[in-house]
């Protein structure tokens, strides 16, 4: 069985890497990541991830710290979640390499876009770090930037739900669950996929989003096989 895609972009949120934790990091989980991506790695598939760094620092909900610096901070957590995940899928076996928006040469190569193609060449998983290396930009943006830089067919946005629902599944029991959608429709409505920046930026791109749930490490599997996963949100 091919894989559906060639090339894809993973968006991993901190609060992922935490598991029940719900803070740090849970090696056991980044562990069960790990082999879960070493299966869509030995399909083929290149992959590239993109970290979040809500598990180690949310310096923007609290309104007090200047919003330049709280985000330094928070690009400074995606890193350690970046250099973690690389040790985790290392011990499964695959090659890679973290880069970061934010030059720091004696733990990271810089981001260079040749440089992470030549690695997908290679086999090599790339892991980027740093968010876009600015303020005001969240990690989901990231990941859509560095999607349309690298050329990825798709982005995975594993999330702690299996899908994109009309409102909060967790609140609402009458919450309805979408199959498709476009972003155009995310936008209208509101629906908390992605910050706005980065579901313009995929819509501008065609990059497709799927969204699916990483309790289930094997959904990232599933989805590059082509499997009913999520909810996939597309351009009109």
């Amino acid at each position: 069985m091919s894989a559906k895609y060639k090339r894809i972009l993973l968006k991993l949120s901190g609060e992922a890497l935490a598991g029940d934790k719900k803070i740090g990091l849970d090696y056991d989980i980044i562990t069960t990541f790990g082999k879960s991506i070493k299966k869509v790695v030995d399909a083929g598939v290149d992959v590239g991830i993109v970290v979040g760094g809500g598990n180690f620092w949310r310096g923007r909900s609290s309104g007090a710290m200047d919003r330049t610096r709280a985000d330094h901070i928070g690009m400074l957590a995606t890193a350690m979640n970046a250099l973690a995940v690389a040790d985790g899928l290392e011990n499964c076996g695959m090659e890679v390499r973290v880069q970061t928006a934010i030059s720091m040469p004696q733990i990271a190569e810089p981001y260079i876009r040749n440089k992470a193609m030549r690695h997908f060449e290679k086999g090599r998983v790339c892991i980027f770090g740093c968010g876009t290396g600015n303020p005001f930009f969240s990690t989901d943006t990231a990941a859509a930037l560095r999607a349309a830089e690298i050329e990825a067919d798709i982005i995975f946005k594993a999330t702690m739900v299996d899908g994109v629902y009309d409102k909060d599944p967790h609140k609402f029991d009458d919450a309805v669950k979408y199959d498709t959608l476009t972003f155009s429709e995310v936008l209208e409505k509101d629906l908390k996929v992605m910050d706005s920046t980065a579901a313009a930026m995929c819509k501008d791109n065609k990059i497709p989003v799927l969204v699916f749930d990483i309790a289930r490490p094997d959904n990232i599997y599933d989805a590059c096989m082509g499997e009913n996963v999520g909810t996939l949100v597309v351009s009109e």
